[in-house]
């Protein structure tokens, strides 16, 4: 008979229930695993779509994406069209922890119903708890701002979290990325104040200074970096004239956004610029930082 008060058989009990509880559970998340990945494409594919103020459930976000995103790309920190890979597989946040010269940057084209298109760029960085993301919707011209999303990991509800509701979003609708050609993107402050330049600029959050700060600093964070590159045109890019740890005047910057002949590639340099704050993260100066 067994002595069910015995050390063997407690012992035996708890690897029994063990083995079966994670067969279990290994079974279930690997049953669950094309589910879960479909909801999260589902759920990325309507955030890119409320970029541009496209509203869509559940069940019709995949025709509707495809409907509108009509051409998609990546290119890499020269402005190069990457082939065979797919933009909507970038992983933005994986990506800017690499080198400027290993990045992969994607850039949707959206199509809409009147025929305009509006160019989509994803953006990546650090809140008060955790990471913060978005995407960024810019008229043809490369500078207007036409809608913007933002999302986060967890934020505080009330607070920062408040950057995924249309009161802050849509104040940036119809902002300038560039002022007389150079680069002045918009800044997120506090209520009541402004900046000391000339840039466009909305409200923060009321109670979630750092948040708000993230966003920002997603847009405006990389003043010691930039690059050059196109996705529309053969127009010859020019060198990364800054190191890693150093800073570029404004006339300098005016300079070099000036040696661009139309105004698209004005693009893919403001989005580089943003991926760099993720390099600024990295920097040995902020190492403690989490990312």
């Amino acid at each position: 008979m067994i002595n069910k008060q015995s050390n063997v058989y407690t012992i035996v009990y708890i690897t029994v229930m063990v083995v079966i509880v994670g067969a279990a559970l290994a079974f279930t998340a690997m049953s669950l695993k094309d589910r879960q990945l479909e909801n999260a494409d589902a759920d990325k594919m309507k955030q890119i779509l409320q970029s541009v103020h496209i509203t869509t459930e559940r069940a019709t976000v995949v025709d509707e994406f495809h409907r509108y995103i009509t051409s998609s790309m990546v290119v890499n920190d020269k402005g190069a069209t990457i082939d065979g890979v797919d933009a909507f597989s970038v992983n933005v946040a994986q990506e800017a922890k690499k080198n400027d010269a290993d990045r992969l940057l994607p850039v949707y084209v959206c199509t809409l119903d009147d025929g305009e298109q509006k160019h989509i760029i994803p953006l990546a960085g650090m809140g008060l708890w955790g990471p913060i993301w978005g995407y960024v919707a810019l008229d043809a011209d490369g500078t207007t701002v036409y809608g913007a999303f933002f999302d986060h990991q967890g934020e505080t509800p009330g607070l920062g979290a408040e950057i995924t509701k249309p009161q802050f979003t849509d104040q940036f609708d119809g902002k300038q990325m560039f002022k007389d050609g150079t680069f002045l993107p918009v800044s997120v402050v506090k209520k009541g104040q402004a900046p000391s330049d000339t840039r466009d600029y909305v409200d923060g959050i009321s109670g979630g200074t750092i948040t708000s700060k993230g966003v920002s600093d997603m847009l405006d964070r990389s003043e010691e970096h930039t690059c050059s590159t196109t996705v529309c045109a053969p127009i010859k890019p020019i060198s990364n004239p800054l190191a890693s740890n150093t800073t570029i005047s404004w006339q300098k910057r005016q300079a070099i956004r000036k040696s661009f002949s139309t105004p698209f590639p004005k693009i893919i340099p403001w989005w580089c610029r943003c991926w760099a704050y993720a390099h600024a993260w990295q920097s040995p100066q902020s190492s403690n930082r989490p990312w």
